[in-house]
């Protein structure tokens, strides 16, 4: 049977190692002692951690103070209440978590009120001339400005077009409906061919129609496109206008009052060209005086668009500025031709301008009239009837992709 030593025979501690006479021996750590120090700990991480979360915002409100038109006095007294510790972690002020919750319902509540203010639109183009086209039949003012449709038509801050083009209801009982269009820098032309065809197709998939022809009311007057079930459009674009005073251009007539070959300086350069109105202006040239015109003719793979074309656009003789047509004969069925649009500039396409093109190349004699338009966005089919005198245009349209725009 095991004892127990006597009390002074206990093994005790060297004397190096024995606490001096006047400490206490030191109590034996115990759970709650740990819980507090662990608590404690904790504390003190949270402290740091909102000291570094509280200076950036502290300092950055001190620098929006300072930046204020108040008294040097009233800026540092902000200054120096935003870097106190009483300013950093008083309950009263914003926490940046706080800040975040209040931005992000700030953000929602922008993105509800721009949501209302919407509008339904479908792309399409025609041998790559895009427009947007907006169902405007229910109202007989249109739904945006000039601005915010050149603004829409921005290819870098908008959806990107050569123009916006509006279904609006007729104007009469002669119409199926009537037509209202900006150009991509806002400016509203009477009329735009391609732009007829995609807005025939619009509104025959949107009322999910059979093939027919429509009636539309435009600036330039009736125009009556007519959707084929092989998905092409052919419009039936009226009679070509001769009169300079109704294309409207200061050239005098030169042959049986038409502008035919008729001379244009052109920055010290002389032009041949021609004056035609399909309900909106168009000079058609075929190459500069003594030379292209009279020679082999334009080489459009090395023409200059983009220079020449704004000197045309603008030039006295066209009083409404102009759309110009630079053009070359292949032969006598199929020509090619660039065009500079007034109010758009450089396009891929433009179904008036192919058809003023074979209007003047048959009263310079270079081409038939039923012809071939090669732009480069594709070809355009071309009749000048001689029986009635009516030109009829054939091309396709096409969608491109549909969404909602925020005004």
């Amino acid at each position: 049977m095991c004892t127990e030593p006597p009390r002074d025979e206990r093994r005790r501690d060297p004397p190096s190692r024995r606490a001096p006479p006047h400490f206490a021996p030191r109590a034996r750590p115990t759970t709650a002692h740990h819980a507090r120090a662990r608590r404690h700990r904790f504390a003190r991480l949270e402290v740091r951690a909102r000291v570094r979360l509280a200076r950036p915002v502290a300092a950055a409100r001190a620098r929006s103070v300072a930046r204020r038109p108040y008294p040097l006095a009233t800026r540092r007294r902000a200054r120096s209440t935003a870097d106190s510790p009483r300013a950093r972690f008083s309950p009263r002020r914003s926490t940046p978590r706080a800040s975040h919750a209040r931005a992000t319902r700030v953000g929602r509540a922008r993105v509800v009120a721009e949501a209302s203010r919407t509008i339904d639109f479908i792309k399409y183009q025609g041998l790559g001339n895009d427009f947007i086209l907006i169902d405007n039949r229910d109202s007989a003012t249109v739904k945006m400005s000039s601005e915010a449709a050149a603004k829409m038509c921005d290819r870098n801050f908008g959806i990107g077009g050569d123009g916006v083009i509006f279904a609006m209801p007729p104007n009469d009982a002669s119409e199926d409906y009537s037509m209202r269009m900006f150009n991509s820098d806002g400016s509203e032309p009477e009329m735009c061919g391609n732009g007829i065809r995609c807005l025939a197709r619009f509104v025959s998939d949107l009322d999910a129609m059979p093939p027919k022809k429509y009636k539309v009311g435009t600036l330039a007057g009736l125009i009556q496109p007519e959707m084929r079930a092989d998905g092409q459009v052919a419009v039936d674009m009226g009679m070509p206008i001769f009169e300079p005073s109704e294309v409207p251009t200061t050239l005098a007539a030169t042959q049986d009052g038409k502008v035919v070959r008729a001379e244009m300086d052109v920055d010290g350069e002389k032009w041949l060209v021609n004056a035609v109105s399909m309900g909106n202006p168009h000079c058609i040239t075929f190459g500069r005086a003594g030379g292209e015109a009279d020679g082999p003719g334009l080489k459009l793979d090395e023409f200059p668009l983009s220079v020449v074309g704004p000197k045309f656009e603008s030039h006295p003789c066209f009083p409404a500025r102009t759309n110009t047509e630079f053009t070359q004969v292949v032969n006598r069925n199929y020509v090619k031709m660039h065009v500079w649009e007034r109010g758009a500039g450089a396009t891929l396409a433009c179904g008036t301008g192919a058809c003023a093109t074979v209007v003047a190349g048959v009263l310079e004699g270079r081409v038939d009239r039923r012809c071939t338009v090669e732009l480069p966005g594709g070809p355009l089919e071309i009749e000048w009837r001689e029986s009635d005198g009516r030109i009829i245009m054939t091309g396709p349209a096409e969608p491109v992709f549909a969404g909602k725009y925020f005004l």
